[in-house]
């Protein structure tokens, strides 16, 4: 019984209203001080760590990244104690309050929260590391094959504990340092830390003592050695407690982002707008789209971001009705649009951004009637936001798709007969037929376990993104825009003044001043 809970009926719990997400903000003034017992009485962490060899960049050895008070690029070391504090004590009252089928008195839990694992594209060959986000944002640790376990008793005193690999001296040769146990504590300031192999022992303790509602979800986990583990532990104890998933209640954080988390996503909408704006002004006709991939992703690691947030669409003439193209082969040709849909990632977090110009530095009269409308929409879309038709990502979807249909109508594109607002919104969503917008942050979809039909809020960050895809069999459609594909993106953050904030703004879109990039 217990492999067929543990494997699939994980509860997911649905933690999101709007009083909810302002009482779980990461920088909400309600929530508790956070109080740690220092592993090290009486001793800086400054000096502990002194002279030390870590497994992430840190302070200490890489000043031109990460400023002294900092753990990680842009985030202090209390921010990440704050949202372990903040998560233990929200999940707590979310079970008094909420659940169903749940023991609503339990006021004992354990949360665990795994890391990611090297993946590797052949043997021996990993892909780059890239930490699970979860895990990140609770501790700020980059390291492989680690563990977080957060547990809150009664009393609400809450305990962190990280399991990591050990120092190894071999194993360090070939993959690079490892910050290892008795550091650990100190740089990610957590209560414990010990090697992995302790997890088993000291989690079975833990349930044994305090029988605590368990939190875990085994299915968005890297680890299949801690999922054989915990399915071990539960049926050793004979738990008879159901599995709870901690990730909505994760998400539901990160949805708001804090002032250095804003400041973050300013700097990679930043990073990547220059990077963009100067891959535009660079490219000309028999550049082959692979050659454009490889402009932005210099141009982004140049200006000191870690890598590109995901595949860039580079999509010129026709590829570019293929919405998610990442083939990025073909040779552009005098009097193609080229598309091209990318991000990159700095501090942990990433933007996204699509431009869509002609390669040759001059829109065609088809191309210039197509562009405007993309243009004018999404300017009206971005203003809509906060107000009715824009105040929640599905509304803002639907607005785009009525205005879109009617934009196309106008424009000869759409039948003239069509004289209603269903009518109109499903010719819109023929030729655009993805969201408009999707939150952003740490990940590129962010918080998938967050709806889309909640109150934009300050703090939160997404993209808005209508486009319009028109293939080149599409015989319903005047010839001269068949084709063609055309999408622009920027990234917006609500302010903590509830006003709208184009964190891309600096990436060129006004149409006479793409064709101005070539002069």
């Amino acid at each position: 019984m217990w492999k067929k809970l543990f494997y699939r009926n994980a509860v997911y719990i649905s933690p999101i209203r709007l009083d909810q997400l302002r009482s779980i903000s990461v920088f909400s003034t309600s929530a508790t001080a956070v109080t740690t017992t220092p592993t090290r009485a009486n001793t800086s962490a400054t000096n502990v760590l002194s002279g030390k060899r870590f497994g992430q960049p840190v302070a200490l050895t890489h000043p031109h990244l990460i400023n002294q008070d900092e753990l990680v690029t842009g985030i202090k070391l209390d921010e990440f104690k704050q949202r372990r504090h903040r998560l233990m004590i929200r999940l707590q009252k979310y079970v008094a309050e909420n659940t169903r089928g749940i023991n609503r008195d339990k006021r004992h839990h354990a949360v665990i929260i795994p890391s990611s694992t090297k993946k590797y594209m052949s043997d021996k060959i990993p892909y780059v590391f890239r930490q699970n986000s979860d895990f990140y944002y609770l501790c700020g640790c980059l390291e492989p094959d680690t563990v977080l376990m957060m547990s809150i008793d009664d009393r609400n005193n809450i305990k962190s504990t990280l399991f990591m690999r050990p120092k190894d001296s071999h194993a360090e040769l070939w993959e690079g340092t490892r910050t290892g146990v008795e550091l650990a504590s100190e740089l990610f300031g957590v209560d414990e830390s010990y090697p992995m192999e302790n997890f088993k022992p000291i989690f079975t303790k833990l349930l044994q003592q305090e029988r605590p509602l368990i939190w875990y979800d085994s299915r968005i986990s890297d680890l299949p050695q801690l999922n054989k583990q915990m399915l071990n532990v539960l049926e050793t104890i004979k738990s008879e407690e159901q599995l709870l998933s901690p990730i909505g209640l994760v998400h539901g954080m990160r949805l708001i982002k804090s002032p250095a988390e804003q400041n973050l996503m300013r700097r990679t909408c930043q990073i990547a707008s220059e990077a963009i704006n100067d891959v535009m002004r660079c490219t000309k006709p028999g550049h082959s789209e692979h050659h454009i991939f490889a402009m932005i992703d210099y141009q982004c690691r140049l200006r000191n971001a870690s890598y590109l947030a995901y595949p860039p669409v580079v999509a010129s003439g026709a590829n570019a009705t293929t919405i998610h193209y990442i083939e990025n082969s073909q040779l552009t040709k005098s009097g193609d649009l080229v598309l091209m849909d990318a991000g990159c990632e700095y501090g942990g977090y990433t933007s996204d951004i699509t431009r869509t110009w002609p390669v040759n530095g001059e829109f065609s009269k088809p191309q210039k009637i197509l562009y405007d409308v993309v243009l004018q929409l999404q300017k009206e879309l971005i203003n809509i936001m906060l107000k009715e038709g824009g105040q929640t990502l599905d509304e803002l979807f639907d607005t785009m798709c009525i205005k879109l249909g009617k934009y196309l109508q106008e424009v000869g594109i759409v039948s003239k007969s069509i004289d209603d607002l269903i009518g109109l919104g499903r010719a819109g969503y023929e030729f655009c037929p993805h969201h408009v917008s999707h939150y952003l942050g740490m990940d590129v979809h962010d918080t998938p376990q967050i709806p889309r039909n909640l109150t934009l809020l300050p703090g939160m960050v997404c993209t808005v993104e209508p486009g319009i895809y028109i293939p080149k069999d599409r015989s319903d459609v005047p010839k001269e825009f068949r084709g063609m594909g055309v999408r622009v993106e920027d990234d917006i953050l609500i302010t903590s003044d509830n006003k709208i904030e184009i964190l891309s703004d600096a990436c060129i879109k006004e149409r006479i001043h793409l064709e101005n990039l070539h002069k």
